[in-house]
């Protein structure tokens, strides 16, 4: 017999020897001698009182075996002599829909603009200590896309749109650590990401799938509304007829490509911000309730916050604790910050996304001459801003939270994890009003909220641009673009994810869908 229970446990009971079996006997009142085994199936902390808990969903086996294997079985089979799909991105999306046309018996043929994830790593390194952008191969562009270098966070609301264990499940066959299937909030951290990621395109080549790095697609050569070919790097021609645009949301290239043939693009509402940085014993103490540093059984603590300001959500965006902020940006002349993390989460800062939300039919009337592009470039002169104010560098733009708020340029600015730097501007003044004046606002209500929060040892750091696409690439009931026979928009390039597990689950459909095209 199995049962499904929930268990409390206290913090102070936590490395109790056994603690969930004599938990679980209690609640079920039968002797602990008559349960096998006890699987957990989810883990959350509930801090909300200095008593901390640890809130558990299990599966007890009473008088009988636990299952020795995932109930998923991923059946890739030889692909190589089999139909082509072509796929343009190697992010979740582009990974995840390789995976699944193995799976149904095509072959995938990934074209990725940038370079696997050893080689990229020399290219992160010229961003971070000597300011130069390699414009295909940086934190957004090579193998695993921007989510490689990144938290690994897999925490999504979009549970409706496919198999969020599966994905979670093929990540464990792939090499992250099965602790994600079972956290309420599960990460695989910067640090182990790269190894999975290898390990994804092992699979594929193992099976006779095709990816070719250092490729960029630089035109569609459609006929009769349909995908004949696609151009790469400017010169050579692929023939392909089914093709799964996977390109991430900040491939402003493709987006300017299908503008200039006239294929249909959409503007699309997003959020633009700052990124905020405290030293991360200051959230714990926040989070958890103590004045020294957290128990040891306890992660770095971490924050969700949201807050209405005249009549716009600004709201936290990809925290990340014990984390890091890196330097975005995907061209030379431009500042973009975002974060991440480590597997430990053991950096000594804590930093965060703080945005506000952007309505493209309210909020830019002196961009409309850019038709569906407005919010890119609304994206894109914010951007220009913050490398002119950080001194024309990687070095970013940066201000004390309270001086932010209160207005006034910042004498000197706190220790950071941002490696090329920072330079004290008045992003107070710098930042449009619709911006910067609800985030003042927010900022002065989230440290009612959080008390300490708001405080002169955090910086805020510009800019947080690249929450998501500011273009949508419509699609149809088919997930085939309306115009374009033969194209099939994904992923948070298309508009239609917001992180690797909406990505992925959104690439495995667009696999299903292409097929099923053929």
């Amino acid at each position: 017999m199995v049962k499904e229970i929930q268990l409390r446990v206290p913090l102070s009971e936590e490395q109790q020897q056994d603690i969930l079996v004599i938990k679980s006997a209690q609640a079920l009142a039968v002797d602990k001698s008559d349960i096998t085994g006890v699987k957990v199936l989810r883990k959350s902390i509930d801090a909300r009182k200095p008593k901390i808990i640890f809130n558990y969903k299990v599966a007890v086996y009473i008088r009988e075996a636990l299952p020795k294997s995932s109930e998923y079985q991923f059946d890739y089979k030889d692909v190589s002599k089999a139909k082509p799909i072509h796929i343009i991105g190697f992010g979740p999306a582009g990974m995840y829909a390789a995976l699944r046309c193995i799976e149904l018996g095509y072959k995938p043929v990934v074209l990725e603009r940038g370079k696997n994830v050893q080689d990229r790593r020399r290219d992160l390194r010229a961003i971070n200590q000597q300011h130069v952008v390699n414009e295909d191969s940086n934190y957004c562009f090579g193998e695993g896309g921007a989510g490689t270098y990144s938290d690994g966070k897999l925490y999504t609301r979009s549970l409706k749109r496919g198999d969020v264990r599966r994905i979670f499940e093929n990540l464990v066959y792939h090499g992250a650590t099965d602790q994600i299937l079972v956290d309420a909030h599960p990460h695989i951290g910067t640090n182990k990401l790269p190894k999975v990621v290898q390990n994804i395109r092992e699979t594929i080549l193992k099976f006779g799938g095709e990816i070719h790095f250092e490729t960029r697609v630089t035109d569609f050569i459609i006929k009769n509304n349909t995908i004949q070919a696609i151009q790469l790097n400017g010169n050579d021609e692929m023939a392909a007829n089914r093709v799964i645009l996977a390109t991430g949301h900040s491939a402003r290239d493709i987006f300017y490509l299908l503008h200039k043939k006239e294929i249909a693009l959409e503007a699309k509402s997003f959020a633009m911000g700052v990124r905020v940085e405290h030293p991360q014993h200051i959230i714990d103490s926040i989070q958890y309730h103590c004045s020294g540093e957290r128990h040891e059984l306890l992660p770095a603590a971490s924050y969700s916050l949201v807050q209405q300001v005249n009549g716009r959500g600004v709201y936290s965006f990809c925290m990340c604790p014990g984390g890091f902020i890196v330097p975005a940006a995907t061209a030379n002349g431009e500042v973009v910050v975002n974060g991440m993390s480590p597997s430990k989460r053991n950096n000594l800062f804590a930093n965060s996304g703080i945005v506000v939300e952007i309505d493209v039919n309210r909020d830019l009337p002196k961009y409309e001459k850019f038709g569906p592009l407005k919010g890119l470039e609304y994206q894109k002169n914010l951007e220009r801003m913050a490398f002119t104010a950080g001194g024309r560098s990687q070095t970013a733009p940066a201000q004390r939270l309270t001086d932010f708020v209160e207005g006034k340029l910042s004498e000197d600015l706190n220790p950071t994890s941002y490696q090329p730097g920072l330079n004290t501007s008045p992003l107070h003044s710098l930042l449009p009003k619709l911006i910067g004046s609800r985030l003042r606002k927010g900022f002065s209500s989230f440290g009612q909220k959080m008390k300490g929060y708001y405080t002169a040892e955090a910086n805020i750091v510009g800019v947080e641009s690249r929450t998501s696409s500011p273009v949508c690439i419509p699609r149809n009931e088919n997930l085939e673009h309306p115009q374009i026979q033969g194209l099939f928009p994904c992923g948070e390039g298309g508009g239609y994810a917001g992180g690797i597990v909406s990505a992925a689950m959104d690439g495995e459909r667009c696999a299903e869908a292409a097929v099923k095209n053929m």
